[in-house]
């Protein structure tokens, strides 16, 4: 068991909860992921660990299911049943000058530790933050302290550029060159992000999230295709060069269970009721 020793609302769908694990925390590197269990009813959810201290990890979670939604009704000095880690490679953190990095809205989560390295070894970084509107950004200040450039872009135009991170980024792309770039998000902003960013010959790094169950390569549910190679996230990545990933098979895996998920939803809205 986990205790929770602060939590925060980041805002109504998705809540930040620093939680003790001091063995984890030793051996954590920027990339890696736990995989939580809230208690013996809920599945076994995969999350990005955000940043450390000596004895802690800090979580964030996007209450969209039933097993995240209960993770979401811990409170502070609960405990969370299970939680497993690190798993999955550390990141490679490149050698070069200036960054482009992109997130999607919790993929904020994933791509602040990975720039946060960069940010460490005096790497230039210009970062491209977007999502639906204002209320769903996240860890904004935080990056502002971190980033050199910071551009924002809500779809409802609520905040900064009103249009996708796409439309930023060509801007970017016409009046900037960059060494590398990383991109986490949703798998369709992933995929167009990394073919605008081939047509100025720039490599993309991208943080994948097939549907996940053991996180050790057993179950081999999180398989994806790369250049026409297998490889399985939970134990070759989460991190993986984009350039040849097929988003399209993996887009479509991800909505294998759309059924069981809209009963399981079901569910959930006659229980709140």
């Amino acid at each position: 068991m986990a205790k929770i020793i602060h939590k925060e609302a980041l805002n109504h769908t998705t809540d930040l909860i620093e939680i003790e694990a001091q063995e984890i925390a030793k051996n954590y590197q920027p990339g890696q992921f736990v995989i939580v269990r809230a208690n013996q009813y809920a599945e076994r959810i995969p999350l990005t660990v955000v940043k450390t201290t000596k004895k802690t990890i800090t979580l964030i979670v996007q209450k969209v299911g039933y097993s995240t939604k209960e993770i979401g009704h811990l409170t502070i000095g609960d405990d969370v049943l299970d939680v497993v880690g690190p798993l999955g490679n550390a990141i490679e953190i490149h050698d070069i000058k200036h960054v482009l990095a992109v997130a999607g809205g919790v993929g904020a989560a994933p791509l602040y530790p990975q720039l946060y390295a960069y940010h460490q070894k005096g790497i230039t970084i210009t970062l491209v933050l977007g999502a639906k509107s204002d209320s769903y950004l996240i860890l904004e200040d935080a990056f502002k302290a971190i980033c050199d450039h910071i551009y924002i872009t809500t779809d409802d135009g609520s905040k900064g550029l009103k249009g996708f991170v796409t439309d930023q980024i060509k801007a970017l792309l016409d009046e900037n060159t960059y060494d590398h770039a990383i991109a986490i998000g949703p798998l369709v902003m992933m995929k167009h992000v990394v073919a605008l960013n081939k047509k100025h010959q720039l490599h993309t790094d991208v943080s994948l999230n097939p549907i996940m169950i053991d996180g050790t390569g057993m179950c081999g549910n999180c398989r994806v295709t790369i250049g026409n190679e297998t490889y399985f996230a939970c134990i070759d990545g989460p991190d993986f060069l984009g350039d040849n990933v097929d988003f399209d098979e993996l887009i479509a895996r991800q909505n294998y269970y759309q059924d069981e998920e809209h009963i399981c939803r079901l569910k959930l809205v006659n229980e709140d009721e």
